[in-house]
């Protein structure tokens, strides 16, 4: 009975392994959510069938687990519209701006990572930031010299470490709301060992960027003119992150903050860059109600803005509340395959299996992030990672008492920045395209992505900020 378990998880892997294989990075688009539907429906048909199960008993299970991610489907809302506002408002566009004028050669790996990581930290999507500021450091870094395996290594260990922290990435949404943690709390829990891997990695490329022999100078002014040319930029805009962080910082709810934080820089928006807002509305010169349809649609819809620069035109493409739909509805499917595990004691088969090496804090850490690391291996995915390994461990965390914080943190440590690692994974696939430069190439250079699951593993072992529901201390064996 217990190798029945396995069944569902076989047909998802070779699902989604073909889903890969045939569409490639448009997977995500709906094949994967498809075939979380079929393993979810073989999971039910072996618990009502081999296990005589009630189906409502399980459908009521699995309504129950759509029902827990609502939060999560308001905040991914909340996302896109501020993706949208902050981008035509020129907030992100100023922090690009003023961010490119610090590239100069011997500090260009360096560099490159900061760069990156300010702008996904700021969109919350390492894609995006890889395919737009990404291929331009691609191109700059040649000039320079430098070999595409440390130049892709540069840009992927910046653009990781931003999506990790950002509140607008989809990724670090997902891993906050299905282990029940609020998204701050799990930022800010993330901080211990993010932060410090990332400093590790800056150190190495600053040391390669100096003693390498390279030579030649980076053309950035085509995208400052393109951002001079389509928005206003002034130092003034940066007022709304500063305020975004103090709301942050003084641990607001994080719904609150996000819709604040797109009042903002909506208002900022029709004050600072009214042209391009009548622009968007289709209405030139138009007046307020013309203003009003512009904002509204850059809050729910998609937003093409012509700078006359190709790959700033991609970094300043907005896809608003509508751009979350494909990650709601990966969200919905999963927690489908998610709730039939549980409802059937397929899950807890497998768990049992798994817990059997767990002896205290660093063995249970090391278990859900090895988990979450198989899952990008055979799942190729690293949405899919983030919530099974999730749901597989969230009632071992909270028997032993751990806070929700170090499963959320785990599984980001695991699935998030190893994804990127796996050739036939949807984020290796699609950041080996884009750079043009071969996974396993880019791989050895990617310091902060295979250095991260250590780095969690070694700060559970310590004890480090680690503790019980009570104030206790941790095992750490």
């Amino acid at each position: 009975m217990a190798a029945l378990s396995f069944l569902p998880f076989i047909v998802l892997i070779v699902l989604v392994t073909c889903c890969v294989a045939v569409f490639g990075s448009a997977t995500l688009d709906g094949a994967s959510q498809v075939s979380l539907l079929v393993a979810s429906a073989v999971s039910v048909l072996v618990g009502h069938f081999a296990k005589r199960l009630e189906w409502e008993n399980l459908e009521r299970e699995i309504t129950n687990k759509i029902a827990s991610c609502t939060p999560a489907i308001i905040i991914l809302l909340l996302i896109g519209a501020i993706g949208g506002t902050w981008m035509v408002s020129g907030i992100v566009p100023t922090m690009i701006y003023y961010g490119m004028q610090i590239i100069r050669p011997e500090v260009f790996l360096v560099s490159s990572s900061l760069l990156c990581a300010l702008v996904s930290l700021m969109i919350g999507s390492s894609w995006t930031t890889v395919a737009t500021i990404g291929v331009a450091l691609m191109g700059i870094g040649k000039a320079h010299g430098f070999d595409d395996g440390w130049i892709a290594g540069s840009i992927i260990t910046g653009a990781y470490f931003g999506d990790k922290l950002s509140p607008l990435s989809d990724t670090t949404v997902l891993a906050s709301s299905v282990s029940g943690t609020p998204l701050f709390t799990h930022i800010r829990y993330m901080l211990f060992t993010t932060v410090p891997t990332f400093c590790v990695s800056l150190t190495i490329f600053l040391i390669a960027g100096l003693t390498m022999n390279v030579s030649g100078h980076g053309n950035v002014a085509e995208f400052m003119e393109g951002l001079q040319r389509t928005f206003v930029i002034s130092p003034w805009l940066l007022v709304v992150p500063v305020l975004t962080g103090v709301m942050i910082a003084r641990r607001w709810p994080s719904m609150v903050v996000l819709f604040l934080a797109i009042l903002l820089a909506a208002f900022v928006g029709l004050l600072v860059q009214v042209d391009l807002i009548h622009h968007i509305s289709g209405e030139e010169g138009g007046g307020l109600l013309s203003a009003y349809k512009g904002m509204m649609q850059v809050c729910y819809g998609s937003t093409a803005i012509e700078t006359g620069v190709p790959m700033l035109n991609d970094l300043v493409h907005t896809s608003g509340m509508a751009g979350m739909m494909p990650t709601i509805w990966l969200i919905i499917c999963a927690q489908t395959f998610g709730g039939a595990l549980t409802a059937t004691g397929q899950l807890q088969d497998l768990m049992r299996l798994v817990l059997r090496l767990v002896r205290g804090t660093a063995s249970l850490v090391a278990s859900t992030v090895g988990t979450a690391l198989f899952c990008n291996i055979a799942l190729a995915d690293q949405y899919l990672s983030i919530m099974l390994s999730s749901q597989m461990f969230k009632d071992s965390y909270k028997k032993h008492g751990y806070e929700p914080r170090l499963l959320s943190r785990s599984c980001e440590d695991g699935a998030t920045v190893t994804s990127v690692l796996v050739p036939w994974n949807t984020c290796g696939l699609t950041q080996s395209t884009v750079l043009g430069v071969a996974t396993l190439t880019y791989l050895p250079f990617c310091f902060f992505n295979y250095l991260s699951p250590l780095t969690s593993i070694v700060v559970a072992a310590t004890g480090w900020k680690i503790k019980r529901k009570g104030g206790t201390t941790t095992k750490t064996t």
